[in-house]
């Protein structure tokens, strides 16, 4: 600014207080004309008349004139709204009040990391004092009293603990940059199908960055297992599939074969059981033919034998009547000679014909 470093050679330091001082007694002020930086100031003269005419525009020249140089302050300090409390918000939390806090210039998070780390070593400190008055400490009963008999249950888990088995962590929330870098990721993870809508939606509840992240890795790793799972049992359902087709396919040719061979079984067995009939058939036809042609030869040879039968008898009873004609031609013949009767003729007299029946058929064939 113009009174930065300026020498007045009685030893004191130059300041606003001394300018106006200066400019109420004298009329005059001095300034630099070149900054710390070798560059031109622009503030060289440090106090100024206002040039507006009316009271409310000198008074708001004034509040930008404060404004400015208060925002240059809060640039080179570090100190944002949310730090130094000009413009508190009655709605924001006491986390999105650290949360701003957080994010001021890096000027002061030492100061920042000092009052965490103070805040942190007392919440051991209370722990610790917690656990001695619980063990040691005659005061227990008033304990008792003041916080209720359950919630002094719950602390006396501490007596038996050590302070590492259980820590304290404290921890600021979030800011919008992180909170968009998690974000990022999850939206990655669910274009990418690593992770279900159910998932993200568990991860964006959880407030501390550490545990998200954590939790995301987690439900990315179980996803990817039960895709591996469900791939293998894809690839298991396919051969097993494949499997079942070919022997579904095998077993509908065997049978398709053994249907052939049935076929063929069936056929042929009906070929022979039709060539069996048949056989069957022309043997009886034959035996029949064979009975026929016996009983006919059979009544063939009655016949004949009749015949013969009949002729050798014809003959016979011929042989009988020629004797007896003999015997009575002979007895004639005696009684001629013994009576004297004339001669005799013996000659057929038409009565030993036949009637047309001839002995021709009785001849030898």
């Amino acid at each position: 600014v113009g009174i930065a470093e300026v020498d007045l050679g009685n030893g004191t330091n130059y300041n606003p207080q001394e300018a106006l001082n200066m400019y109420f007694q004298t009329g005059s002020v001095i300034g630099r004309s070149m900054t710390q930086d070798g560059d031109f100031n622009n503030s060289k003269v440090p106090i100024q008349e206002l040039r507006a005419g009316s009271g409310s525009g000198k008074l708001s020249s004034l509040i930008q004139s404060y404004n400015y140089y208060l925002q240059m302050m809060r640039d080179v300090t570090g100190l944002n709204e949310a730090r130094d409390g000009s413009m508190p918000d009655g709605q924001a939390l006491v986390g999105l009040q650290k949360l701003a806090a957080a994010n001021s210039n890096t000027a002061t998070r030492h100061i920042l990391q000092a009052g965490l780390y103070l805040t942190l070593k007392t919440a051991e400190c209370i722990s610790l004092r917690i656990s001695d008055v619980l063990e040691y400490s005659n005061t227990s009963n008033a304990l008792f009293e003041t916080l209720g008999k359950f919630n002094v249950g719950t602390l006396k888990e501490l007596h038996s603990l050590h302070l590492h088995d259980f820590g304290i962590f404290l921890e600021l929330a979030p800011d919008d940059a992180e909170k968009q870098l998690l974000e990022n990721n999850i939206q990655m993870a669910i274009q990418s199908k690593q992770i279900e809508l159910e998932d993200a939606i568990d991860v964006r509840e959880i407030k501390n960055l550490k545990v998200a992240n954590q939790l995301l890795k987690l439900r990315r790793k179980q996803k990817f297992e039960r895709d591996r799972q469900a791939q293998l049992q894809n690839i298991q359902a396919n051969a097993q599939s494949n499997a079942q087709a070919s022997q579904a396919a095998a077993q509908a040719e065997l049978q398709k074969q053994q249907g052939l061979a049935q076929s063929k079984v069936a056929i042929a067995q009906a070929q022979n059981k039709f060539d069996i009939e048949k056989l069957e058939r022309e043997a009886a036809i034959k035996k029949e033919l064979m009975e026929h042609e016996f009983m006919l030869n059979m009544r063939l040879k009655e016949v004949e034998s009749n015949v013969i039968n009949n002729k050798e008898k014809y003959k016979e009873d011929r042989k009988d009547k020629r004797t007896k004609i003999q015997a009575t031609q002979q007895s004639e013949l005696i009684d001629q000679r013994r009576s004297g009767k004339p001669p005799k003729n013996f000659e057929s007299a038409g009565f030993d014909n036949l009637g047309g029946f001839g002995l021709e058929q009785f001849e030898p064939r």
